[in-house]
């Protein structure tokens, strides 16, 4: 009769147990400045040393409320959030939704998507960009606008939402949601599916776009977020095939040439090196390394670096 008993409460316990995990739902968000309504100039909005940067801080702040506020709605019980611009220090963290964590400052291992792992359900990117060259695009770029003038992953161009993407695929996570401009939401549909994208201004070239208001950008991130989290499930991963060739066209052929020397890099052309890595946490690590090199400052007298 007792040993009966420990059964049933065994399976009672195992039942409880399953039906928390499955209540449990992590939602990451990874934020960057570029994409922010309104911002059209690093000079004027983007950069910590612009006018009108504590400004803009401020509404790149409010958006990531607004998307946090949406995965709340559709049931998250952990939100966690990537500062992904510049220094990685803009979000006012006196603003921010107390429910949030924050990951701040560069550099760290998996660069943009530090902190994603298996345990999350969703995956959303504000204020992103598109990719270095596309026309009609706000200060479109790839990770870095002063080295970087193409990236490759398994010989496919991607933006920085790709390379994201794929990090997140890494640990099964898909990406359900993008903001920025009508460019990088194109291309983030066309490399990843039928995401939920809000277009929070229409560019018309590198800076010039037409904009809305900060309260209207803010309101359909949050609707358009809680139904794509609530969706998460029609979504897939964006998984990519081992090993991952890591291709890097640079800007300044001597970076090429100074990635050279490292070993497994190839070097097929003059400004282009490819590293062949395990999976795509080594891809980013290898990524992060290189293009962190002599940018951050290594003593407290060395000046803020540029990303």
């Amino acid at each position: 009769m007792r040993s009966g008993i420990r059964a049933f409460l065994t399976i009672l316990l195992l039942a409880a147990t399953v039906q928390a995990q499955e209540k449990k739902l992590k939602v990451y968000i990874s934020a960057d400045m570029e994409g922010v309504g309104g911002v059209s100039t690093w000079q004027v909005q983007a950069a910590p040393d612009a006018p009108e940067y504590e400004k803009f801080r401020r509404l790149m702040t409010l958006e990531v409320n607004s998307a946090i506020s949406g995965a709340f709605e559709a049931g998250a019980t952990e939100v966690l959030v990537s500062d992904s611009h510049w220094n990685a220090q803009n979000i006012d963290i006196e603003m921010l939704d107390h429910r949030a964590r924050l990951v701040r400052a560069f550099p760290r291992p998996l660069g943009m998507m530090q902190g994603i792992d298996d345990t999350f359900g969703a995956v959303v990117f504000i204020g992103y960009h598109a990719g270095e060259g596309t026309p009609s695009a706000i200060l479109s770029h790839t990770m870095s606008s002063a080295r970087i003038f193409d990236l490759k992953l398994n010989d496919s161009a991607v933006p920085e939402a790709g390379l994201n993407a794929a990090i997140a695929g890494e640990f099964g996570v898909p990406v359900v949601f993008l903001s920025g401009d009508q460019a990088i939401g194109q291309q983030a549909r066309e490399l990843l599916g039928p995401i939920s994208t809000v277009a929070v201004k229409q560019a018309t070239g590198f800076y010039s776009a037409t904009m809305m208001a900060p309260e209207e950008c803010q309101r359909l991130i949050q609707q358009s977020v809680k139904r794509a989290v609530e969706g998460r499930k029609a979504m897939k991963p964006y998984r990519l095939t081992h090993p991952v060739k890591l291709e890097v066209t640079f800007k300044n052929i001597v970076d090429a040439e100074l990635v050279s020397y490292l070993p497994g890099v190839e070097r097929p052309r003059g400004s282009t090196i490819v590293f062949r890595a395990r999976d795509m946490i080594e891809a980013s690590k290898f990524l992060e390394a290189v293009l962190g090199m002599n940018t951050f400052p290594r003593n407290a007298s060395d000046s803020e670096p540029k990303r």
